[in-house]
Protein backbone atom coordinates (compact mmCIF):
# COMPACT_ATOMS: atom_id res chain seq x y z
CA UNK A 1 0.00 0.00 0.00
CA UNK A 2 1.36 3.44 -1.02
CA UNK A 3 2.06 5.55 1.98
CA UNK A 4 0.17 9.20 2.15
CA UNK A 5 1.62 12.10 4.22
CA UNK A 6 -0.04 15.45 4.64
CA UNK A 7 1.11 18.70 3.42
CA UNK A 8 0.49 21.72 4.66
CA UNK A 9 0.81 25.23 2.73
CA UNK A 10 1.76 28.54 4.37
CA UNK A 11 0.51 30.64 4.90
CA UNK A 12 -2.28 30.08 3.13
CA UNK A 13 -3.07 26.89 5.94
CA UNK A 14 -4.18 24.89 3.25
CA UNK A 15 -3.58 20.99 3.87
CA UNK A 16 -3.70 18.26 1.15
CA UNK A 17 -2.35 14.55 1.00
CA UNK A 18 0.03 13.09 -1.06
CA UNK A 19 1.87 9.88 -2.01
CA UNK A 20 5.88 9.21 -0.96
CA UNK A 21 6.26 8.88 -4.69
CA UNK A 22 4.15 11.58 -5.96
CA UNK A 23 5.68 15.23 -6.22
CA UNK A 24 4.01 18.04 -3.78
CA UNK A 25 3.67 20.22 -7.08
CA UNK A 26 1.87 17.46 -8.43
CA UNK A 27 -0.05 16.60 -5.77
CA UNK A 28 -0.82 20.54 -5.55
CA UNK A 29 -2.40 20.12 -9.04
CA UNK A 30 -4.63 17.37 -8.64
CA UNK A 31 -5.96 18.30 -5.46
CA UNK A 32 -6.93 21.71 -6.80
CA UNK A 33 -3.81 23.96 -5.48
CA UNK A 34 -2.53 26.33 -7.69
CA UNK A 35 1.24 26.65 -7.15
CA UNK A 36 3.58 29.36 -8.25
CA UNK A 37 5.60 26.90 -10.53
CA UNK A 38 6.93 26.95 -14.51
CA UNK A 39 9.49 24.43 -15.57
CA UNK A 40 8.58 21.16 -13.50
CA UNK A 41 12.29 19.84 -14.23
CA UNK A 42 14.44 21.96 -11.18
CA UNK A 43 16.00 23.94 -13.23
CA UNK A 44 13.55 27.53 -12.90
CA UNK A 45 13.47 27.96 -9.12
CA UNK A 46 10.01 29.09 -9.31
CA UNK A 47 7.88 26.68 -7.30
CA UNK A 48 10.78 27.51 -4.23
CA UNK A 49 8.94 26.71 -0.74
CA UNK A 50 10.70 26.69 2.98
CA UNK A 51 10.09 23.46 4.24
CA UNK A 52 9.03 24.40 8.07
CA UNK A 53 8.70 21.06 8.98
CA UNK A 54 8.90 17.14 8.42
CA UNK A 55 11.59 15.39 5.79
CA UNK A 56 11.18 15.11 2.09
CA UNK A 57 13.26 13.37 -0.44
CA UNK A 58 14.77 14.96 -3.65
CA UNK A 59 15.32 12.16 -6.34
CA UNK A 60 18.67 11.97 -7.48
CA UNK A 61 19.50 15.60 -5.60
CA UNK A 62 18.02 17.29 -8.43
CA UNK A 63 17.07 20.80 -7.52
CA UNK A 64 19.68 22.41 -9.90
CA UNK A 65 16.97 25.71 -9.41
CA UNK A 66 18.46 26.59 -6.08
CA UNK A 67 21.41 27.99 -4.82
CA UNK A 68 23.93 26.32 -2.27
CA UNK A 69 22.96 29.08 0.29
CA UNK A 70 19.08 28.69 -0.35
CA UNK A 71 19.13 24.51 0.08
CA UNK A 72 21.28 25.43 3.76
CA UNK A 73 18.40 27.57 4.69
CA UNK A 74 15.70 24.69 4.24
CA UNK A 75 14.41 25.96 0.97
CA UNK A 76 13.10 22.95 -1.49
CA UNK A 77 11.45 22.85 -5.26
CA UNK A 78 8.05 21.11 -4.41
CA UNK A 79 8.20 19.63 -8.20
CA UNK A 80 11.07 17.35 -7.15
CA UNK A 81 10.34 16.87 -3.31
CA UNK A 82 8.47 13.83 -2.55
CA UNK A 83 7.10 13.98 1.20
CA UNK A 84 9.03 11.63 3.71
CA UNK A 85 6.59 12.16 6.56
CA UNK A 86 3.94 15.05 7.33
CA UNK A 87 5.40 18.26 5.97
CA UNK A 88 4.71 21.81 6.27
CA UNK A 89 5.80 24.53 3.52
CA UNK A 90 6.20 28.28 3.45
CA UNK A 91 5.23 29.21 -0.23
CA UNK A 92 7.30 32.05 -1.18
CA UNK A 93 5.17 35.23 -1.87
CA UNK A 94 3.64 35.19 -5.21
CA UNK A 95 3.62 38.72 -6.94
CA UNK A 96 0.66 41.38 -6.08
CA UNK A 97 -0.76 40.95 -9.81
CA UNK A 98 -4.13 39.34 -9.52
CA UNK A 99 -3.82 35.50 -10.54
CA UNK A 100 -5.58 34.71 -13.90
CA UNK A 101 -8.33 32.52 -14.05
CA UNK A 102 -7.29 28.86 -15.10
CA UNK A 103 -9.58 27.11 -17.53
CA UNK A 104 -10.17 24.00 -19.42
CA UNK A 105 -11.53 24.65 -22.78
CA UNK A 106 -11.76 22.78 -26.27
CA UNK A 107 -10.19 24.20 -29.20
CA UNK A 108 -9.73 23.73 -32.22
CA UNK A 109 -6.46 23.48 -34.12
CA UNK A 110 -6.60 26.63 -37.00
CA UNK A 111 -3.44 25.82 -39.04
CA UNK A 112 -0.34 24.65 -39.12
CA UNK A 113 2.45 25.83 -40.79
CA UNK A 114 6.39 23.89 -40.57
CA UNK A 115 8.75 26.30 -39.53
CA UNK A 116 11.73 24.44 -39.23
CA UNK A 117 12.31 20.81 -40.14
CA UNK A 118 11.15 19.43 -36.77
CA UNK A 119 9.21 22.88 -35.23
CA UNK A 120 5.59 22.98 -35.73
CA UNK A 121 3.90 26.39 -35.71
CA UNK A 122 -0.13 25.42 -34.31
CA UNK A 123 -3.26 27.78 -34.46
CA UNK A 124 -5.51 27.29 -31.93
CA UNK A 125 -9.22 29.00 -32.06
CA UNK A 126 -11.05 29.05 -28.73
CA UNK A 127 -14.18 28.99 -28.13
CA UNK A 128 -16.08 32.73 -28.72
CA UNK A 129 -17.73 32.55 -25.19
CA UNK A 130 -14.78 31.48 -23.22
CA UNK A 131 -11.61 33.69 -24.14
CA UNK A 132 -8.48 32.59 -22.03
CA UNK A 133 -6.69 35.75 -20.36
CA UNK A 134 -3.01 35.12 -20.25
CA UNK A 135 0.57 37.03 -19.18
CA UNK A 136 3.50 36.78 -21.72
CA UNK A 137 5.58 33.92 -21.06
CA UNK A 138 2.80 31.38 -19.64
CA UNK A 139 2.17 27.83 -21.24
CA UNK A 140 -0.87 25.77 -21.39
CA UNK A 141 -1.14 22.21 -21.02
CA UNK A 142 -2.63 19.97 -24.12
CA UNK A 143 -4.59 17.65 -22.62
CA UNK A 144 -4.12 14.11 -23.90
CA UNK A 145 -5.64 10.60 -22.95
CA UNK A 146 -5.45 8.52 -19.93
CA UNK A 147 -5.21 11.65 -18.22
CA UNK A 148 -1.67 12.87 -19.72
CA UNK A 149 -0.69 16.44 -20.90
CA UNK A 150 1.99 17.94 -22.62
CA UNK A 151 3.08 21.53 -22.16
CA UNK A 152 3.60 24.38 -24.86
CA UNK A 153 4.32 28.24 -24.46
CA UNK A 154 1.92 30.80 -25.71
CA UNK A 155 4.44 32.59 -28.45
CA UNK A 156 0.53 34.90 -29.02
CA UNK A 157 0.58 38.43 -27.74
CA UNK A 158 -1.15 39.00 -24.22
CA UNK A 159 -4.88 40.06 -25.22
CA UNK A 160 -5.31 38.11 -27.98
CA UNK A 161 -7.68 36.04 -26.47
CA UNK A 162 -9.33 33.97 -29.13
CA UNK A 163 -6.28 32.17 -30.64
CA UNK A 164 -3.47 31.26 -29.14
CA UNK A 165 -0.03 30.47 -31.29
CA UNK A 166 2.16 27.17 -30.15
CA UNK A 167 5.67 26.39 -31.36
CA UNK A 168 6.19 22.50 -30.78
CA UNK A 169 9.20 20.63 -31.79
CA UNK A 170 8.91 17.22 -32.84
CA UNK A 171 11.13 14.98 -30.20
CA UNK A 172 11.53 11.29 -31.24
CA UNK A 173 9.05 9.10 -28.71
CA UNK A 174 7.16 12.51 -27.94
CA UNK A 175 3.49 11.58 -27.10
CA UNK A 176 1.79 14.90 -29.02
CA UNK A 177 4.87 15.98 -31.45
CA UNK A 178 4.86 12.61 -32.86
CA UNK A 179 0.96 12.89 -33.23
CA UNK A 180 1.21 16.33 -34.90
CA UNK A 181 3.97 16.02 -37.15
CA UNK A 182 1.69 12.56 -38.27
CA UNK A 183 -1.64 12.56 -38.51
CA UNK A 184 -3.00 15.93 -36.37
CA UNK A 185 -4.99 18.33 -39.22
CA UNK A 186 -5.85 21.55 -39.24
CA UNK A 187 -9.84 21.18 -37.74
CA UNK A 188 -8.51 18.30 -35.33
CA UNK A 189 -10.04 19.33 -31.91
CA UNK A 190 -7.99 19.20 -28.53
CA UNK A 191 -8.56 20.64 -25.22
CA UNK A 192 -5.99 22.41 -23.11
CA UNK A 193 -5.84 24.17 -19.40
CA UNK A 194 -4.08 27.30 -18.47
CA UNK A 195 -3.14 29.27 -18.65
CA UNK A 196 0.04 28.53 -16.28
CA UNK A 197 3.22 29.28 -14.79
CA UNK A 198 5.47 32.31 -13.37
CA UNK A 199 7.75 33.14 -15.87
CA UNK A 200 5.96 36.25 -17.45
CA UNK A 201 6.96 39.98 -18.56
CA UNK A 202 6.88 42.24 -15.83
CA UNK A 203 8.85 45.24 -16.74
CA UNK A 204 7.49 49.07 -16.90
CA UNK A 205 7.78 50.95 -20.46
CA UNK A 206 11.08 52.94 -19.35
CA UNK A 207 14.46 51.73 -17.35
CA UNK A 208 17.63 49.91 -18.32
CA UNK A 209 17.62 47.55 -21.46
CA UNK A 210 16.02 44.21 -21.25
CA UNK A 211 17.71 41.16 -21.96
CA UNK A 212 15.71 38.43 -23.91
CA UNK A 213 17.97 34.82 -24.27
CA UNK A 214 15.94 32.37 -26.33
CA UNK A 215 17.35 28.70 -26.86
CA UNK A 216 15.53 26.55 -29.59
CA UNK A 217 11.89 26.91 -29.42
CA UNK A 218 12.87 28.93 -26.01
CA UNK A 219 11.85 32.16 -28.54
CA UNK A 220 8.09 31.32 -27.81
CA UNK A 221 7.64 32.87 -24.45
CA UNK A 222 10.22 35.17 -25.59
CA UNK A 223 8.04 36.41 -28.71
CA UNK A 224 5.27 36.87 -26.58
CA UNK A 225 7.13 39.00 -24.03
CA UNK A 226 8.95 41.14 -27.04
CA UNK A 227 5.44 42.15 -28.22
CA UNK A 228 3.97 43.31 -24.67
CA UNK A 229 7.44 45.28 -24.84
CA UNK A 230 7.12 46.33 -27.83
CA UNK A 231 3.91 47.44 -27.42
CA UNK A 232 4.14 49.13 -24.48
CA UNK A 233 5.93 52.05 -26.15
CA UNK A 234 9.39 54.27 -24.56
CA UNK A 235 12.76 54.49 -25.33
CA UNK A 236 13.82 51.01 -23.30
CA UNK A 237 16.16 49.13 -25.57
CA UNK A 238 15.48 45.47 -25.72
CA UNK A 239 17.98 42.97 -26.75
CA UNK A 240 17.12 40.12 -28.20
CA UNK A 241 19.32 36.85 -28.37
CA UNK A 242 18.54 33.82 -30.37
CA UNK A 243 20.58 30.47 -30.04
CA UNK A 244 19.88 27.77 -31.86
CA UNK A 245 22.04 25.07 -33.78
CA UNK A 246 21.85 26.55 -37.70
CA UNK A 247 20.54 29.51 -39.37
CA UNK A 248 16.96 27.55 -40.32
CA UNK A 249 16.25 26.94 -36.32
CA UNK A 250 16.24 30.28 -36.18
CA UNK A 251 12.61 29.62 -37.83
CA UNK A 252 10.93 33.45 -37.40
CA UNK A 253 14.26 35.61 -38.28
CA UNK A 254 11.98 37.58 -40.60
CA UNK A 255 9.55 38.35 -38.03
CA UNK A 256 11.99 39.49 -35.88
CA UNK A 257 13.77 41.97 -38.53
CA UNK A 258 10.10 42.90 -39.08
CA UNK A 259 9.73 44.46 -35.68
CA UNK A 260 13.26 45.94 -35.78
CA UNK A 261 12.76 48.02 -38.72
CA UNK A 262 9.56 49.18 -36.83
CA UNK A 263 11.23 49.39 -33.79
CA UNK A 264 14.70 50.68 -33.58
CA UNK A 265 15.23 50.07 -29.85
CA UNK A 266 15.06 45.81 -30.72
CA UNK A 267 18.52 45.30 -31.28
CA UNK A 268 18.68 41.32 -32.45
CA UNK A 269 21.58 38.34 -32.83
CA UNK A 270 21.77 34.79 -33.64
CA UNK A 271 24.16 32.78 -32.06
CA UNK A 272 24.76 28.97 -34.13
CA UNK A 273 26.31 26.37 -32.09
CA UNK A 274 26.80 24.16 -35.27
CA UNK A 275 26.84 27.68 -37.70
CA UNK A 276 30.48 26.57 -39.06
CA UNK A 277 31.74 29.12 -41.45
CA UNK A 278 28.53 31.46 -41.55
CA UNK A 279 28.96 35.09 -42.16
CA UNK A 280 27.39 38.06 -40.21
CA UNK A 281 25.04 39.01 -38.76
CA UNK A 282 25.31 35.63 -37.48
CA UNK A 283 27.41 34.55 -34.65
CA UNK A 284 29.11 31.30 -33.92
CA UNK A 285 29.32 29.47 -30.40
CA UNK A 286 26.83 29.61 -27.34
CA UNK A 287 24.14 32.22 -26.74
CA UNK A 288 25.25 33.28 -23.33
CA UNK A 289 28.69 33.89 -24.51
CA UNK A 290 27.42 35.93 -27.11
CA UNK A 291 26.04 37.70 -24.28
CA UNK A 292 28.50 38.09 -21.76
CA UNK A 293 30.84 39.64 -24.56
CA UNK A 294 28.80 42.20 -25.39
CA UNK A 295 27.60 43.31 -21.74
CA UNK A 296 30.75 43.29 -19.36
CA UNK A 297 28.53 44.54 -16.32
CA UNK A 298 25.17 42.96 -15.91
CA UNK A 299 23.84 45.15 -12.98
CA UNK A 300 20.55 45.94 -12.94
CA UNK A 301 19.90 44.63 -16.39
CA UNK A 302 16.18 42.69 -16.52
CA UNK A 303 16.80 39.05 -17.83
CA UNK A 304 14.89 36.32 -19.53
CA UNK A 305 15.59 33.54 -21.00
CA UNK A 306 14.01 30.26 -22.09
CA UNK A 307 15.37 27.11 -23.51
CA UNK A 308 16.90 24.01 -22.68
CA UNK A 309 18.67 22.87 -19.43
CA UNK A 310 22.07 23.68 -20.12
CA UNK A 311 21.58 26.86 -21.31
CA UNK A 312 19.68 27.99 -18.09
CA UNK A 313 22.56 26.67 -15.78
CA UNK A 314 25.38 28.19 -17.84
CA UNK A 315 23.76 31.68 -17.50
CA UNK A 316 22.54 31.09 -13.76
CA UNK A 317 26.29 30.20 -13.41
CA UNK A 318 28.29 32.57 -15.28
CA UNK A 319 25.99 35.87 -15.09
CA UNK A 320 26.73 36.44 -11.51
CA UNK A 321 30.16 37.09 -12.15
CA UNK A 322 29.16 40.09 -14.19
CA UNK A 323 26.92 42.14 -11.41
CA UNK A 324 23.44 39.86 -12.29
CA UNK A 325 21.67 38.94 -9.15
CA UNK A 326 18.71 36.12 -9.16
CA UNK A 327 15.94 38.89 -8.66
CA UNK A 328 16.82 40.36 -12.23
CA UNK A 329 17.34 36.40 -13.72
CA UNK A 330 13.90 35.17 -14.98
CA UNK A 331 13.93 31.75 -16.24
CA UNK A 332 11.99 28.77 -18.52
CA UNK A 333 13.40 25.60 -19.01
CA UNK A 334 12.31 23.53 -21.62
CA UNK A 335 12.98 20.00 -21.44
CA UNK A 336 11.95 17.69 -24.16
CA UNK A 337 10.17 15.23 -22.57
CA UNK A 338 9.09 11.62 -23.68
CA UNK A 339 6.24 9.51 -22.44
CA UNK A 340 5.11 9.20 -19.51
CA UNK A 341 7.27 12.12 -18.47
CA UNK A 342 4.95 15.47 -18.30
CA UNK A 343 6.70 18.04 -19.55
CA UNK A 344 7.15 18.67 -23.67
CA UNK A 345 8.21 21.89 -24.90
Amino acid sequence: MTSQHSVRFLPQDRVIRCAEHCSVLEAARLAGVNLPHSCRSGHCGSCRALLRQGEVLIPAGQQPGLSAQEKAEGYVLLCQARPHSDITVEISAVASRAPVEIKNLPCRVTGLSRLAPDVMQVMLRLPAVEPLEFRAGQYVDVLLEEGRRRSFSIASRCGQTQELELHVRRVAGGLFGERLFRTLAAGSLLRIEGPRGRFTYDEAAAGPPVLFIAGGTGFAPIKSMLMQALAQGGARALHLYWGARTVQDVYQEGWVHEQMQQYPRLTFNAVLSQGGDVAPPYRTGWVHEAVLADFKDLSGLPVYAAGPPQMIEAIRGSFGARGANAAQLHFDVFDYAVDPAPREA
